[in-house]
């Protein structure tokens, strides 16, 4: 194994007769942003899903900081620090912003039934405490949607739905945040501001990796390090994305060229 954060070696995933991803071996390092990229179907949120426990992987090892956690439950790999958004939203649009916000920060909270009924002066400050960081965390985003923080998820716009996202996934303190095509959805100005926060976001948590998917190419040219391309399950290559771009396989896989 490297010395990266996130090293997968061998990774695999199959669905039957179909491989999904096929022997990929993956390093993220501390506080970098890594590009993962690759044409629709390529396994690149399948690898995300065998990454944070809702696949078990076929086959291949996973290492975090230091020890494996392949096989962990999506519970357990959360509380090792990663967490990661989903492509489509799974926000719960009737509850509040800040509700939502602490859906990612469970295991934080006790949920005793003695604490939360016999402790109520502990579980106010408790409340208080969890209500004061969500808001610190939002305003980093939106000063606008830090102060609507007690209203319904539903009633904001598309970007601050994604950063609400990113928020839930971030209130935990993770050292690995995985970005499914965050852009989904969004104007290409909204997309700017977006990237704009997690370029923020990296300044204010120093040492946080992130890996993005996006097919938004100008978007991996602007905040990625490093990119990984995927094709067919397979890693096609990696580098910069000067590098990739003018890859001849890369351009191949996304555009047919010869």
């Amino acid at each position: 194994m490297s010395d990266a954060l996130l090293s997968c070696r061998g990774l695999t995933m199959r669905f039957g007769g179909v491989v999904a991803l096929d022997h990929l071996d993956l390093d993220v390092y501390g506080g970098e942003v890594l590009g993962l990229l690759g044409p629709n179907g390529s396994g690149k949120t399948t690898c995300f899903n065998v990454i944070t426990g809702v696949y078990l992987a076929s086959g291949g090892q996973i290492m975090f900081d230091g020890r494996e956690i392949t096989g962990y439950t999506a519970q357990q790999i959360y509380r090792t620090g990663i967490t990661r958004t989903f492509q489509r939203s799974r926000l719960c649009l009737t509850l509040s912003i800040f509700d939502n916000v602490m859906v990612g920060n469970h295991q934080g909270l006790s949920h005793s039934l003695w604490f939360n009924v016999a402790r109520r002066g502990a579980l106010r400050r408790q409340i208080a405490q969890a209500y004061d960081e969500a808001r610190e965390l939002l305003g980093v985003f939106s000063a606008k949607l830090a102060d609507r923080i007690l209203d319904p998820a539903g009633s904001v716009a598309m970007i601050d739905r994604r950063r609400i996202e990113i928020c839930r996934a971030l209130i935990s303190r993770p050292r690995v945040l995985l970005l499914d095509e965050p852009s989904a959805g969004m104007t290409h100005e909204e997309t700017r501001e977006l990237m704009d926060d997690i370029l923020t976001v990296r300044q204010r948590i120093p040492g946080l990796s992130v890996v993005i998917i996006e097919h938004e190419m100008n978007v991996i040219e602007r905040i990625t390090e490093r990119c990984v391309v995927l094709n067919y399950g397979r890693k096609l290559c990696e580098g910069s994305y000067r590098e990739i771009a003018a890859n001849a396989d890369v351009q191949q896989a996304y555009l047919g060229q010869s």
